[in-house]
């Protein structure tokens, strides 16, 4: 956890990566191998997008207002960013992608992002 010192979202990395994984797993046995990797990678595009959110807020290192902020909004740029281009990449190199299924498990991860507003900090 050193590249992330942020507790509740390394937590939500977990959650957000399990829920790929389970999804993954639940669409393999509906849809076959083709719907399960398109799960996956639906959900591998967000659990990379919070990763790179996640390390520039743990670097974060200011105290005024005006540094918070710009952590807060560089952070959320990297992320749409990162999450933009990775849609396309999978869209544009991966043929057998099932659209529904990837889109599907890609809104179900970045929901799960939410969550880390539930998460207390303490380590108590």
């Amino acid at each position: 956890m050193s590249w992330n010192k942020n507790r509740p979202l390394y937590i939500v990395l977990l959650i957000q990566l399990m829920t790929a994984i389970t999804a993954a797993a639940v669409v393999w046995f509906f849809l076959g191998m083709q719907g399960a990797i398109s799960a996956l990678l639906g959900g591998v595009v967000s659990v990379i997008s919070s990763a790179a959110f996640a390390v520039i807020i743990s670097r974060h290192k200011g105290y005024t207002a005006g540094e918070t902020i710009r952590t807060a909004l560089r952070a959320e740029s990297v992320k749409i960013i990162l999450t933009v281009s990775l849609l396309w990449l999978v869209f544009k190199f991966y043929e057998n992608v099932n659209a529904p299924v990837f889109i599907g498990a890609f809104i179900l991860t970045v929901l799960v992002h939410s969550l880390a507003l539930l998460i207390a900090d303490d380590t108590k």
